[in-house]
């Protein structure tokens, strides 16, 4: 069974998918001018939005960059580094910096389109392009790949470190996370919010930290690491023309797979967490989406990456953290890991119910938020193989209706500096 998934897999994030998101980044990058480097300035002056209900910005950042920054920037990018080697994180910066451009674009179109019926692609989709059908079939795989990437992923990398340091038994860890996951998301977005508010930028900045002290204490390797991420990624290397073409290939493949793992760009995960924010400004959720890719990818990710290869003969963090940390760091590892999972796995929940509303024209229950819970604590018994292969499939599926919308609507994206005046849905 394994075999077919990871063939399914392969087949579904072939060449052409990888094509298609770049190219697709690379017409809005364009098209808007390059706005990724106008992110920030704009931030910076932005000041207020438009009230509409629903939660404070704040929230919502900490809620969408929760959901983002998952065991994606930690086990992901090993696994990155050791599927693709040090070019790879190369190729996350490229996948990250278009993916910018393709999270503003899907927060404009969101904010245009958003109402109490319909939220993010659901909403462009249906009212967009005037296909209820293509808005279901993405809503279908949304809450799929919210429970598996979103929920099994998460629990599954949490249990593997935590076991593995505590020597705990998962199935015992199993109930516990079950009814932590159900007594935030029973809550809704409010709670998943302050919840995610209060946990995200503490551990966010002892994870950085932690990981630039293991940079330090291996210096010396950081120049060498450094020349072999651009060489990696260009296959600049003395084997013979075929074998760096070979490399070449791994290299984006697996930093472009792992970079929207991490940032989730071009899945439309995004627009859907930012249509609870207060605010229906289309530029500021736009703005602040591509502020989150670039702390979740460039920055959070590269860290993890460095990490690795500074600190770790075998390409894991564990490793990495424990040699030059000692038994601390291998506690700051499994508290890190297992924040960012629980702050993805509510995050992924509230995308999991829009698209349970949507489909079913009911607010989000009980039964549900129990029903999630239940399968994101799945992730104690399954294989890890399996769930990352599900997650892959699901991520990459979500993404051709999603583009298709973004495409077809190209033209009302759009991006005005001088605008001020925040846009009602």
């Amino acid at each position: 069974m394994s075999g077919i998934l990871e063939g399914i897999s392969s087949n579904i994030w072939g060449t052409g998918t990888v094509l298609l998101l770049i190219s697709t980044g690379i017409l809005f990058t364009v098209r808007l001018r390059f706005i990724q480097f106008r992110t920030f300035p704009y931030l910076l002056k932005k000041r207020s939005g438009s009230s509409a209900g629903g939660i404070s910005q704040r929230k919502t950042v900490c809620m969408a960059l929760g959901a983002a920054m998952g065991t994606g920037n930690i086990t992901g990018a090993a696994s990155a580094a050791a599927m693709g080697g040090p070019g790879a994180l190369f190729w996350m910066w490229v996948s990250a910096f278009f993916g910018m451009a393709l999270v503003y674009a899907e927060n404009s179109l969101s904010a245009r389109y958003s109402s109490d019926e319909a939220s993010g692609p659901m909403a462009y989709i249906s009212a967009g392009l005037g296909s209820r059908k293509l808005a279901v079939a993405f809503a279908l795989l949304c809450i799929c790949a919210s429970a598996g990437m979103g929920g099994m992923v998460q629990v599954s990398a949490f249990l593997e470190s935590t076991c593995s340091y505590t020597g705990i038994h998962p199935m015992l860890l199993a109930l516990p996370i079950f009814l932590l996951i159900l007594v935030v998301t029973s809550g809704g977005a409010k709670r998943i919010g302050s919840a995610a508010q209060a946990l995200i930028p503490a551990v966010s900045v002892l994870y950085g930290i932690s990981c630039l002290t293991v940079i330090a204490v291996n210096h010396e390797r950081l120049p060498e690491v450094i020349s072999s991420v651009f060489n990696g990624a260009f296959g600049i290397r003395p084997a013979g023309c075929g074998i760096a073409g070979y490399g070449i290939s791994r290299a984006v493949s697996a930093g472009i797979r792992r970079g929207i793992f991490s940032n989730e760009a071009g899945l439309g995960t995004s627009p859907i967490l930012h249509s609870a924010a207060k605010s229906s400004d289309a530029q500021l959720q736009g703005m602040w989406s591509m502020a989150e890719v670039f702390f979740d990818t460039i920055i959070c990710c590269t860290l993890s990456f460095l990490t690795v290869l500074c600190g770790s003969e075998d390409m894991t963090v564990e490793n990495a953290f424990r040699s030059s940390l000692g038994a601390p760091g291998s506690i700051i590892l499994m508290f890190s890991v297992g924040v960012f999972a629980f702050c993805t796995v509510i995050g992924q929940y509230y995308c999991c119910s829009a698209a349970y509303s949507f489909i079913s024209g009911k607010h989000s229950s009980r039964f549900l938020s129990a029903l999630f819970s239940a399968a994101a604590s799945l992730g104690a018994v399954m294989a890890v193989r399996t769930v990352w292969t599900l997650s892959d499939i699901f991520n990459g599926l979500m993404i051709f209706p999603n583009l298709a919308a973004l495409l077809l609507l190209r033209k009302e994206v759009m991006y005005n500096p001088k605008d001020t005046v925040n846009n009602q849905r």
